[in-house]
């Protein structure tokens, strides 16, 4: 689905986000907030706001940020497309911060337009960017129906309370509690009326915005089972982790792509026989010059390596229409597509049919679409 696309949301209800990402990252170290930390050249907060974006029936993303990063997030904004956001200047602590993006729906005097308020917000950390649709449509579900829903997780230690005299005080029954994740989803009315409510004392040291609904508003709400991939970005070694997860997620698909010449489909065939023992393949004869439907799918869901088998001296010309397609996709975007040009020599001729001004081409080629984050790398092969 294109980017910025309305589609039907869960219950056909309203929905927006607020993506807090006012941290410090005091516990990464260094002194690049972690939310801006770059992973494979990306920052992270773009990642969290991309998940979000992707999903049609979410309307606004409202993103958080400390005053001295507001031009930095616009940046990012600019750079990588993200068209639903709005920036919003935090506070001082988390609640204090979300407040402030869900003051963006009912204050007018706090944003320059007052966006529409959505019968139901999604608050969501900017550091998990892993998100996936499908819990994010569960815990709508649950708050449309419970006034308020959030994410949790089973807790992988046990939880102990020390004495005043640093001895242990006692400890916690495990499979009776469980983790708090993200992300967490409101009745907006139920949400903004918890915050205007609470205390002083809770905006300053409070973190958990499910506790709130439920002191403010007697709202119990609804917990739903999270994935694994929830976790938050907190420390260092999480950036190499998050990194780990990436790159694992693009090697997972691979399209191969061939003309319908009986040599060219053979390869296609045989190649996708090899690989799919150790990856999900996906293989399509077609000519890139036509709007192909099937190839339309593959790429709306989410493939980002690309082999494409050809017997022309220069296919540029067919393959400039595979990277018109990736563009309109938006999916470059989020992740850098690799495109493996094979090409195909059946002449019976002893050396390679495609001479050097071939070459230079491909190689300009190449230079241009990487300025695209689309990665371009070429094969000859001679076959007898």
């Amino acid at each position: 689905m294109e980017l910025g696309s309305r589609g039907a949301a869960p219950g056909g209800v309203s929905v927006s986000a607020v993506l807090p990402a006012g941290g410090s990252g005091e516990r990464l170290g260094g002194t690049t907030p972690k939310q801006f930390c770059a992973v494979q050249g990306r920052p992270l907060v773009s990642y969290a706001v991309r998940a979000m974006e992707r999903i049609s029936w979410i309307s606004d993303v409202i993103v958080v940020v400390s005053p001295e990063n507001i031009e930095t997030m616009k940046t990012i904004m600019e750079k990588y497309g993200h068209k639903k956001v709005t920036v919003v200047e935090g506070g001082i602590t988390r609640h204090r911060s979300i407040f402030n993006g869900l003051k963006v729906f009912a204050e007018n005097d706090f944003s320059s337009h007052l966006l529409q308020k959505p019968e139901v917000v999604i608050i969501h950390d900017a550091v998990r960017p892993f998100v996936e649709e499908d819990i994010v449509s569960k815990v709508v579900m649950a708050a449309k129906e419970h006034g308020a829903a959030g994410a949790i997780r089973p807790l992988v230690s046990t939880v102990i309370a020390s004495a005043a005299d640093g001895c242990l005080d006692h400890s916690l029954e495990r499979a009776r509690y469980r983790a708090s994740e993200m992300p967490q989803a409101f009745l907006f009315d139920i949400i903004y009326e918890a915050y205007q409510q609470c205390t002083e004392h809770d905006l300053d040291y409070g973190t958990e915005c499910l506790h709130l609904a439920l002191k403010y508003c007697k709202t119990n709400a609804k917990l739903v089972e999270g994935t694994a991939d929830l976790w938050k970005v907190t420390y260092k070694r999480d950036l190499y982790a998050a990194e780990s997860i990436i790159k694992d997620n693009l090697s997972q698909q691979v399209c191969v792509i061939t003309n319908v010449k009986e040599t060219l489909a053979r390869v296609g065939f045989l190649l996708p026989e090899s690989l799919k023992s150790q990856i999900k393949v996906e293989a399509i004869s077609v000519s890139l010059s036509e709007n192909d439907s099937h190839l339309q799918n593959i790429i709306s869901g989410q493939c980002y390596n690309f082999v494409c088998v050809n017997d022309k001296r220069c296919a540029i010309q067919e393959i400039q229409e595979l990277v018109d397609m990736l563009e309109k996709s938006s999916i470059p975007l989020l992740y850098p597509v690799v495109l493996i040009l094979v090409h195909l020599d059946v002449s019976e001729n002893n050396s390679f049919n495609i001479g050097m001004e071939d070459l230079t081409a491909i190689k300009k080629f190449a230079r241009e679409t990487k300025k695209k984050n689309i990665l371009v790398y070429g094969l000859l092969i001679q076959c007898k």
